[in-house]
């Protein structure tokens, strides 16, 4: 035995597999994904009121001095401009702040207060100013006390685009990343060598692994433009749509149940299928977010304009008898609105439901101005018997054998019954909405009308009607600071890891500031002014030299730049949930290709369901499909949202329970564990084994495309020397164990290929599951 509890055989497997993962991995460095370095306390030449000051007092002042009203102290305001040089309340001839004079300004003389009953912040807040701050805080003064909007709701303008090395740059990306690394003293990788370039940008724009057709072709494309060649031929794949429509999902909360304790049937798959279909046409992303917020009121729209709108629909709905219908209601339309805040706007509107937003400048007014919107749709608080599994509440449409042989050709629909779907149909009286006292459904206070958070941009009634429409109006209008600056930043976010703003759902006060914002404003105006052309935009990330560089990393870098915020290094990131599936089924030839339809129950352990749902309804036992449908893509898994796919959370999969921008990057031994023993890989490793078996090739050969099919390159000669050790190792104990090889290879329902030396392929199928277990098998 090795470790306690694990067999010679499988304790031999992990160590394999960690020498084969340090051989592949021989001259970089891995680490753990850590927060932000603090800046360095290098006091700047001129002190910035966005990126040096208000952070500052968003941490520290607003929660006392800030936009909430109801817990502001003392009357005085921080978060305004005019507050900050407003008189004081108590003595007019003094000032919050005095431009040039900061020994005259109350403000910094309250922070350097020695007397603990007159210091700001005060020592019980725990919210202490460190001198440095202090400091900052003074020269800012000194040098005027330059105040500013804040950034993400100013307008953005095309900035001017530096001019580094032209040697290097390719187009304007590049050349602003590269002035900000030649800034932090950092100079750019060396290109990633063409094997894990097309690896890593096969699975960034269609999430499948390349072919090995695909790698050999690229390899042997001598001319200058065989990468974008590569890249345009990925670009026109069908799966394209499948890995766009997947970040998308999960901001619009998609699920294939209600939710909560019931947690019954729904059917929105055709609402995902559309939103597969929008990006591999290419939608412009104005389209794309009008259709979804706001489709059903174009004028004489059409059955796929309504089905969009089903992203308003996707929030969960409960069953549960003895509800009070009114107050579920209630919490749909604060979903819906919270949902737009953070998808399209990214902010966290959701702060101010219950009081003013005690960071951002929203009010609770504002908050319920923008409820109105979502607050028309004659829809009930509580779904209908989950012992009838109503899988569309009204408004809903139904999708017929005619429909998707027309208008919604893109629907898969396969039975021949009718479908129908949640979507959105406002009443035709406009129903009153009110300022909710603390949130509370049937505390009825002031009487509001149509309007958005004026700090963002203002609705002007005269040009926007007073309805959904005006809103999406409103919301893909070139004057609204917010929009083309989110999307761009989260299309940034898929391809390196992190955006260029980190907090890619928060914007406001308390989220990170750009790192590189004139590149940032750039992309966005570039993006509006090119028709928000979304392939365009990808097409222009992927192109630059900052995402062909090499994944090495040296010392200096990350003692410099530990968490590549300057991206003089491509980020190593493992991938998402469901392209960790896609990846395994698709290099075994297991994967079914098949586009969109009803999402597919695959191998699952026995009893999750069972124990958590109330026993009734047709969710509330378990059953598994069968044939093709277990080997269909990732996203395409049954998603309950009270149990959603274990295999799939423990990849940090959404929960779908709410809008999420940004998934949670974790390292557990579970996923170890999942790679190891999930059923489906080790099927996968069974069903390839067999196909190399059926070929005329010895061992040797059999190891060498078993590692380029999943790892998407060429074993090295050391990779090669240890996996044919551990083949011969494995064959020898199989051959001496004939009932235990039976028993490995017995697993999964995909057919057995007839292979006569059976101990030969037990130990091939260790090899394959061995590969499949390097950590460079599910990494980018």
């Amino acid at each position: 035995m090795g470790i306690k509890g694990l067999s010679k055989p499988a304790w031999t497997k992990i160590v394999i597999t960690v020498a084969v993962a340090a051989a592949a991995v021989a001259g970089t460095m891995w680490w753990s994904n850590k927060t932000d370095r603090v800046a360095g306390n290098a006091m700047p030449e001129v002190v910035d009121y966005n990126f040096h000051i208000r952070p500052i007092f968003s941490d520290r002042c607003f929660k006392c001095h800030g936009p909430d009203a109801n817990h502001r102290k003392a009357n005085l305001r921080l978060d305004t401009e005019e507050g900050l040089f407003a008189a004081l309340k108590d003595a007019p001839d003094q000032h919050v702040i005095v431009p040039g004079d900061p020994e005259n300004s109350e403000l910094y003389r309250r922070l350097v207060e020695s007397d603990t009953a007159q210091v700001m912040p005060p020592p019980d807040a725990n919210l202490a100013v460190s001198e440095f701050e202090v400091k900052l805080i003074k020269k800012w003064i000194a040098q005027g006390a330059k105040y500013q909007k804040h950034w993400a709701f100013v307008k953005p303008q095309s900035k001017e685009v530096p001019d580094p090395d032209p040697d290097w740059t390719i187009n304007e990306i590049d050349k602003f990343v590269l002035t900000k690394m030649n800034e932090q003293g950092l100079e750019p990788n060396q290109p990633a060598d063409k094997a894990r370039l097309l690896k890593r940008v096969s699975m960034d724009l269609t999430g499948l692994p390349p072919t090995l057709q695909q790698q050999e072709s690229f390899l042997s494309d001598e001319s200058p433009d065989a990468y974008e060649k590569a890249v345009d031929q990925l670009l026109m794949s069908k799966h394209y749509g499948e890995r766009m429509a997947v970040p998308w999902l999960d901001a619009a909360r998609y699920a294939d149940s209600h939710g909560y304790q019931d947690d019954g049937l729904r059917t929105m798959w055709p609402w995902r299928d559309w939103v597969i279909h929008a990006f591999n046409e290419n939608y412009p992303f104005d389209k794309f977010a009008l259709w979804q917020l706001a489709g059903d009121l174009l004028p004489n729209p059409n059955k796929e304009m309504i089905l969009a709108t089903g992203f308003n629909r996707n929030h969960k709905i409960t069953q549960e008898g003895g509800v009070i219908d009114e107050e579920y209601r209630i919490e749909y339309v604060t979903d819906r609105t919270n949902t737009f805040g953070k998808a399209f706007l990214a902010l966290t509107f959701e702060c101010a439901k219950c009081h003013d937003h005690k960071y951002d400048p929203i009010s609770q007014k504002e908050y319920f101005s923008t409820f109105a919107f979502f607050n028309q749709i004659n829809e009930k608080g509580l779904l209908g018997d989950i012992q009838l599994a109503s899988l569309a509440d009204r408004p809903n449409i139904r999708i017929t054998r005619d429909d998707i042989e027309g208008i919604l050709s893109f629907i898969n629909k396969k039975q021949e019954d009718e479908v129908s779907v949640m979507v959105m149909r406002d009443s035709a009286v406009v129903r009153p909405t009110y300022v909710l006292t603390r949130g509370v459904y049937d505390a009825h206070g002031e009487e509001v009308t149509f309007d958005v958070p004026k700090a963002i941009y203002p609705f002007d009634v005269k040009v926007y009607e007073k309805n959904r429409l005006g809103l999406a109006k409103w919301l893909i209008s070139k004057d609204n600071p917010l929009t083309a600056r989110v999307f761009v930043n989260r299309i940034w976010q898929e391809f390196f890891g992190r955006g260029i703003v980190k907090t890619s759902g928060d914007f406001g006060m308390q989220g990170e500031l750009p790192t590189h914002p004139e590149l940032l404003d750039w992309l966005a105006v570039d993006f509006m002014n090119h028709g928000w052309d979304v392939k365009r935009l990808v097409k222009q990330i992927v192109m630059t030299n900052t995402y062909r560089q090499s994944a090495e990393i040296s010392k200096d870098k990350l003692a410099a730049d530990p968490d590549n915020i300057y991206l003089s290094r491509a980020p190593r990131l493992r991938l998402s949930s469901e392209l960790v599936r896609d990846l395994v089924l698709a290099s075994s030839g297991l994967l079914v290709p098949e586009i969109g339809g009803p999402s597919v129950k695959t191998y699952q352990p026995k009893g999750i369901w069972e124990a958590a749902t109330s026993g009734r309804g047709v969710l509330a036992r378990y059953n598994q499909d069968h044939n093709d449908d277990l080997y269909r893509r990732g996203m395409y898994n049954f998603f309950k949202r009270t149990v959603p796919p274990p295999n799939m959370l423990m990849f940090d999969a959404s929960s779908r329970d709410q809008c999420e921008v940004k998934r949670m990057r974790t390292n557990t031994p579970l996923q170890a564990l999942v790679m190891m023993n999930d059923p489906t890989v080790l099927e996968a490793s069974r069903v390839l084994a067999e196909r190399l078996m059926l070929e005329s090739s010895g061992p040797q050969e059999k190891i060498s495309k078993a590692f380029q099919l999943i790892i998407c390159r060429k074993a090295t000669d050391k990779e090669r020397t240890v996996l044919e050790k551990f083949y011969a190792e494995e064959k020898t104990r199989f051959e001496k164990d004939a009932a235990a090889a039976k028993a490995f290879i017995k697993v999964g329902e995909f057919r057995h290929e007839q292979v006569n030396d059976v101990a030969a392929l037990a130990a091939t199928m260790q090899i394959v599951h061995t590969i499949y277990n390097m950590d460079e098998a599910i990494t980018k």
